[in-house]
């Protein structure tokens, strides 16, 4: 178990926590493309790390990712006019361009030029950079010095077609649902009724590799003719999934806050376009993916309605849980834990050996970047990896065997 100090170093992202000042070293998702379509069309919220922020696109087309409060009097810029290349706060028409500058200050007209110009530099609002890969918006929040380039993370480099994605708020801390995806053995029971035949196998065999973009988890599944089964997933650093499932799928756990989580839930395919017959099972909310009430980003299946469990489902043996799909599985034990789970609390066991590893990891990250020491993922080749289930040997150890599966140095084509 962590100690309750522990405990709070890998939790807390706000401003100013060891953990936030670590993923502010890397690209964050901060909304779809598609939620600021158009340039000068309506800013959105956004909430990420514990800061409130507006998302916009300009006349240009460019995107724009500044805090929510206008430097001014605090109004909010949500309710901004975006027009001429700027983002206007309607309390006193003050206008900022994407980088935060204020380049319009027509409250005082009666002001110098000389005046006006330093009174312009002093209202600048706080911003952050941003970029768009795979239709989603990414942003930087760290220091400008150290900001990397973009890794390349397979599905985002895939043309539309050949991807669906979705996402949803999760009510807790993005560490419990983190160690939720790389906990192996709750597949044969969570999602009971549900998985596969080979999953129904307990598995035995736990290793956490640590690796240049984060680290790799095996599970091993010993057959009685001597043949390990073992299941491969990628945790790229800080907060990425790439699941062993075909189609191929990854997740993005990017914390709101302490205590909420956006989690984005991608299917992708690199050698064609996904079909409808591909994306039926998602689509209809049984895979990964939630369904959400319409235009939200809150999943029909919550917290506030008990997942809709379904007792008589429960009992029929047809599922585990009584929750429909796999998303709200996973969300609904997660959530149960509370906000941010009491790891001071917990009875280990031996099926739980991953994710002590990947807690331990995790400290040691945080421990590196305080000393200054290189952070996982800064090479952007270094994303270029695969999840994926393979057979071993009973003896073969998992850290040569995964060598010939993880890495994918094939050239993706561009967007």
């Amino acid at each position: 178990m962590l100690s309750q100090e522990e405990n709070e170093l890998l939790c807390r992202v706000g401003p100013g926590t060891p953990m936030g000042a670590l993923m502010r070293r890397y690209w964050i998702p901060a909304a779809f493309s598609h939620q600021i379509a158009k340039p000068d069309s309506p800013p959105i919220r956004v909430r990420l790390l514990g800061e409130n922020l507006v998302l916009f696109r300009d006349t240009q087309g460019r995107v724009g990712l500044l805090d929510e409060k206008c430097p001014h009097r605090t109004a909010s810029l949500f309710f901004g006019r975006n027009e001429e290349s700027g983002l206007r706060c309607v309390y006193h028409g003050i206008k900022f361009d994407i980088a935060g500058n204020c380049v319009d200050l027509p409250c005082v007209p009666q002001m110098s030029e000389a005046h006006r110009t330093n009174m312009q530099r002093q209202l600048n609002v706080g911003s952050y950079p941003c970029l768009e890969r795979g239709e989603v918006v990414w942003t930087y929040m760290g220091p400008a010095e150290h900001k990397p380039e973009f890794p390349e993370l397979e599905w985002t480099m895939l043309p539309a077609p050949h991807r669906y994605a979705t996402r949803h708020i999760q009510e807790c801390n993005w560490l419990q649902a983190l160690e939720g995806g790389f906990d192996a053995t709750h597949l044969t029971f969570l999602h009971g009724g549900e998985s596969e035949s080979s999953r129904k196998i307990v598995a035995t065999l736990y290793d956490v590799i640590p690796t240049d973009f984060g680290f790799v988890v095996g599970t091993g599944r010993e057959r009685s003719d001597g043949i390990v089964m073992w299941n491969m997933n990628v945790m790229l650093s800080p907060f990425h999934k790439i699941i062993s499932s075909i189609p191929h799928a990854a997740h993005v756990w990017a914390p709101i806050d302490d205590k909420n989580t956006m989690l984005y839930s991608v299917d992708f395919n690199p050698a064609r376009p996904m079909t409808e017959q591909d994306l039926a099972r998602s689509k209809a909310g049984l895979g990964i993916h939630t369904e959400n009430f319409p235009g939200t980003d809150r999943a029909v299946r919550n917290k506030a309605n008990d997942y809709l469990i379904d007792r008589t489902l429960q009992a029929s043996g047809k599922s585990y849980t009584g929750m429909i799909g796999f998303g709200t599985q996973d969300c609904g034990i997660q959530e149960s834990m509370g906000p941010i789970a009491d790891r001071t609390a917990e009875h280990l066991l031996a099926c739980d050996a991953a994710i002590v590893k990947i807690r331990r990891l995790l400290l040691q990250t945080l421990k590196d970047h305080a000393a200054g020491k290189p952070l996982p993922g800064m090479d952007p080749a270094s994303y270029r990896v695969r999840s994926g289930r393979f057979e071993a040997a009973k003896g073969v150890p998992f850290t040569d065997a995964m060598e010939q599966y993880v890495r994918r140095d094939t050239p993706i084509a561009a967007e």
